[in-house]
């Protein structure tokens, strides 16, 4: 029988291990290790969709006090251009978020201008749309509305269940907490979505994540919002407006991070968010 020598059984151990590490880091479960980010930073997409390539685009990133895009033309046919930004860990990359990261974020959004019909807001994006899906929208001079839809985000409207619509030119807190749990069937990835507007607070309840499609996984994962995952801020206009002149800026304003354990950070900002209505 032929023997296997210490270095070779040291080497095979350290295969395995090497293998199992692989299959561990994944991003897809919560088998560890696991990673939460950790932002110092942002990164700006602009032009995702970029329907009215003649506009004139201003952009400011002086996170976390402020990210600001402003996009102008004067008269666009096309349907739409798409700009936002993403946390990130290098200052120059967008942080990847894994099915297994605990984190919560926040910021003041202001979506102002006019010409036509735009919205904004926050954007947690899974793996096959990564600076598109996942958005909690702020519709701006059109009807208001105020939802959470798109990607793997489980829909809440609180226009339908609090009969809140956003007004232009205000400043609106949004926040999204992302709790993964199990990734189980019994014990599905959660989410919760909340807003401070006009010196009121409005909560979503937790709401669970679906299975997602089985033939998906590996390597992205079920149960949760997918690896691999992008979070931040989106903006998107002119919405159809015809060809009409349009100039419009959405702002983010103390955008805050917090990881992995998502310690809710609402009590000590309450203060500076009440002064914006004042």
């Amino acid at each position: 029988m032929k023997r296997i020598s210490y270095l070779g059984l040291a080497f095979v151990v350290l295969s395995l291990l090497a293998v199992g590490v692989a299959l561990a880091a994944d991003g897809r479960d919560c088998i560890a290790p696991v990673n939460t980010p950790s932002p110092i930073g942002a990164v700006l997409n602009l032009r995702t969709f970029n329907d009215c390539p003649g506009s004139t685009l201003t952009s400011i990133n002086n996170y976390p006090s402020l990210v600001s895009i402003e996009d102008a033309d004067e008269g666009c046919v096309g349907w739409a251009n798409l700009h936002g930004w993403s946390f990130s860990e290098d200052g120059f990359s967008p942080a990847v978020f894994e099915n297994c990261s605990h984190y919560q974020f926040s910021a003041v959004f202001t979506g102002c201008g006019s010409g036509a019909v735009a919205e904004g807001g926050l954007r947690l994006s899974p793996w096959w749309a990564l600076d598109v899906d996942g958005r909690f929208m702020c519709r701006i001079n059109g009807n208001g509305e105020i939802a959470v839809f798109g990607g793997r985000l489980p829909f809440y409207s609180f226009t339908s269940a609090y009969g809140l619509t956003y007004q232009p030119c205000t400043p609106i807190w949004l926040q999204i907490t992302y709790n993964p749990n199990n990734l189980s069937l019994t014990a599905p990835a959660t989410i919760q979505y909340k807003i401070f507007y006009n010196g009121v607070n409005y909560d979503s309840p937790w709401l669970a994540f679906d299975q997602a499609n089985p033939a998906e996984d590996p390597p992205h994962g079920l149960w949760g919002e997918l690896y691999p995952a992008r979070a931040g801020g989106y903006f998107q206009l002119p919405g159809g407006n015809g060809g009409a002149a349009f100039d419009v800026t959405a702002k983010w304003e103390n955008i805050q991070y917090t990881g992995p354990q998502a310690t809710p950070t609402t009590n000590a900002t309450w203060g500076s968010l009440k002064s914006l209505y004042r």
